[in-house]
């Protein structure tokens, strides 16, 4: 596939700098929605509060945040009524609070309840942080421990949502440093062009200075190309400090604009190889230093610059004029390689040979051209003749058998021309006798791609679709094809046996099988549920279900976030791991969804429709019983249409600050993980 620009649409990253800012023992929180008007539920909860309190997510969503189920006999009925007076006012609120886990175990917590304001300056959301203090709970330093942690919060807080600058409830633009180069710039893509000019200049120039200019002329020579030798080199440093300061694409697909991950990643990749062909060794001249030999041939790492090439050759590929143009400027390479070869077995077989010195195909060169060797250093062929000898010698014996007016005499000359034909005749099966199946090999999925890409094109023109729903269009292709290259895996899997189809599918659906709402299937009900699951994928402002459709399948959330809508109210917020469907209905009953499910981010999703899941519940009565009671408690949000929520008031959110690309992580891990590729 043509190498893409990455996934650029804006995402909000709010719950990512809260991830990101609190530390381990602060990442147990909830976020109740701050406009019910007879309750404040909950919207989400993190993973460390399920973990803290034993509770399951699926158990706390759309409870009232006032946490009355985790009450007990020694929760204080005065800090209860204080944090109903607290929610009412919309106010912060920080206590001592003694809480009961699932299991009935008792825990001291510090509690602290911060309003969050969108960008219109309303209250929206409640942040509730819960820090266990069950083991300094009235000790002497405890008191410190816990004006510390409640400044430390309440700074932190208070310079998070009072900035200008800091993340709102909106959709909102990449934010980067004016100093971030993008990787798909135009002005990097002729920068990119002008380091490989260079780099050709210099896999010419140095081979040639180190082998056809004597060694008593090597600091003249220097001196006449010292100016375009040393600009090369500035270059190739330049080229490593806009690197540091260039964008790449991670492993999940996302541009990357942190200045601090970028230095790490080119820091880890090609900055040694780059440094190392930067050095300066042409200031020596410029200094008029007296240089050896041995720093010529040190000239020779900038050939390293070449390994760049091959990495950005995926960026030409994609033409292929420029690969044949590629592929033919490479074999000219070589062969001006093996003619600056050529020339030093020469030049050393007259220096090493006291008897023979004159049988060489230099002598042969000089006495044909009446330019013939006095005494193996004196006389000879111009420079620009032995060169031109030996351009044409290694290019003949490299396309043919050579014609024999250059030819190899002496028996290291033979054996370099055996080599040299060796290479021809792999030269010749590799590029030139296969340059048409290597390129259908290398264009065979992108090939594909561009027939599917032009076809989606001419389909958006016939149509004359509007240029919104085109973009769209186009967005949701090209982020698919970055999920699965353009294969499709039950096309690809059809034709193996159904048993080593199954094993496959329980594989790659291992994440969803692992629900508790399928513990008690057995592992035949197991194998054919995961051949009915398929994959699915969801760009941020798309609509995964709209209120009032029939609902064909059950959603798992591999990665991202959704937000469930209804009339205008945020009435959930789905994050990895999340199960969103319905229980089943009666026999022929269609299921109509009661909300909205709407993408905030790039998401993967795996789902099982629901003709599917009764074929299988079908053909396993026993764990069909199983399965129809369980799945009220496994779903993250139920979307039956008759489904009731708890009466807690309005569990909606309303429009002023309705989320569009809010990204919700599940752990802290993972909020540092996305901290890294994700602008603040």
């Amino acid at each position: 596939m043509p190498v893409m620009k990455g996934l650029l649409a804006p995402q909000n990253t709010f719950l990512d700098t809260i991830a990101t800012r609190f530390d381990g023992t602060h990442s147990n929180f909830l976020l109740g929605n701050a406009q019910g008007h007879r309750g404040y539920p909950i919207v989400y909860c993190s993973d460390g509060f399920c973990e803290l309190t034993g509770f399951v997510r699926t158990e706390v969503m759309q409870k009232n945040c006032s946490c009355r189920f985790l009450y007990g006999p020694g929760t204080s009925e005065q800090v209860s009524q204080a944090m109903e007076k607290v929610l009412e006012g919309k106010e912060e609120y920080q206590a001592e609070v003694q809480f009961y886990k699932k299991n009935g175990t008792s825990f001291w917590c510090l509690l602290d309840i911060v309003p969050i304001k969108n960008e219109k300056g309303e209250m929206v959301l409640f942040l509730f942080s819960f820090k266990d203090i069950s083991d300094t709970y009235g000790k002497n330093h405890h008191s410190n421990h816990r004006d510390a942690c409640k400044l430390a919060i309440l700074v932190f807080l208070q310079n998070m949502f009072e900035k200008p600058s800091l993340p709102e409830y909106k959709v909102a633009a990449v934010q980067k440093s004016r100093f971030i180069l993008l990787h798909y710039s135009v002005s990097k893509a002729l920068w990119d062009w002008t380091i490989l000019l260079a780099t050709f200049y210099v896999a010419v120039t140095v081979p040639y200075n180190v082998c056809f200019t004597p060694y008593d002329e090597l600091d003249t020579a220097a001196r006449s190309t010292i100016v375009s030798d040393i600009a090369v080199e500035m270059l190739f440093i330049l080229d490593i400090i806009l690197n540091f300061r260039t964008t790449y694409v991670s492993q999940s697909g996302q541009v990357v604009y942190d200045s601090r991950s970028i230095c790490f990643h080119y820091a880890a990749t090609w900055f040694f190889v780059d440094l190392v062909a930067a050095l300066p060794f042409d200031l020596l001249y410029a200094f008029n230093v007296t240089v050896t030999s041995l720093v010529h041939l040190l000239k020779t790492v900038r050939l390293l610059r070449l390994l760049r090439l091959l990495q950005k050759l995926d960026r030409y590929s994609q033409y292929s004029a420029m690969v044949l143009t590629l592929l033919m400027s490479m074999f000219a390479l070589l062969a001006h390689w093996m003619a600056c070869i050529w020339y030093i077995i020469g030049r050393q077989e007259m220096e090493r040979n006291n008897n023979d010195w004159d049988i060489g195909w230099l002598h042969e060169l000089g006495k044909r051209l009446e330019t013939p060797y006095v005494n193996r250093t004196a006389g000879g062929p111009s420079v620009r003749s032995a060169y031109i000898a030996s351009l044409y010698f290694t290019l003949s014996s490299l396309t043919s058998v050579g014609f024999g007016n250059v030819c190899a005499n002496t028996d290291a000359e033979k054996i370099f021309s055996v080599c040299t034909m060796l290479i021809g005749a792999l030269m010749h099966a590799v590029v030139f006798g296969n340059v048409t199946a290597i390129i259908q090999r290398m264009y065979s999925r992108r090939s594909l791609y561009h027939t599917r890409m032009k076809d989606l094109k001419d389909f958006i023109r016939v149509h004359r679709l509007p240029r919104q729903l085109k973009q769209r269009m186009l967005e949701y292709f090209q982020t698919t094809w970055s999920v699965n290259n353009g294969i499709d895996a039950n096309e690809l899997l059809h034709d193996f046996p159904d048993e080593l189809r199954a094993d496959i599918a329980m594989h790659l659906n291992k994440d969803i099988l692992q629900l508790p709402v399928f513990e008690g299937a057995s592992r035949g009900c197991l194998r054919s549920l995961s051949l009915h699951i398929k994959t699915s994928f969801c760009a941020p402002g798309e609509y995964l279900i709209r209120q009032g459709d029939a609902l064909h399948a059950h959603y798992f959330v591999c990665s991202g976030s959704l937000e469930v809508l209804k009339d205008g109210m945020v009435l959930a917020i789905l994050g990895k791991g999340d199960l969103i469907g319905s229980d089943l209905p009666g026999q022929d009953h269609v299921i109509k969804t009661n909300a909205d499910v709407k993408a905030l981010t790039y998401c993967d999703l795996q789902y099982i429709s629901v003709k599917g899941l009764k074929e299988v519940l079908e053909l396993y009565p026993e764990y069909a019983s199983l399965f129809t009671a369980d799945i009220h408690h496994n779903l993250t949000y139920n979307l039956r249409e008759d489904k009731r929520i708890e009466p807690e008031g309005n569990t909606g959110i309303k429009a002023p600050w309705h989320i569009s690309t809010l990204p919700l992580p599940v752990n802290k891990l993972e909020w540092q993980k996305r901290g890294e590729v994700t602008a603040s």
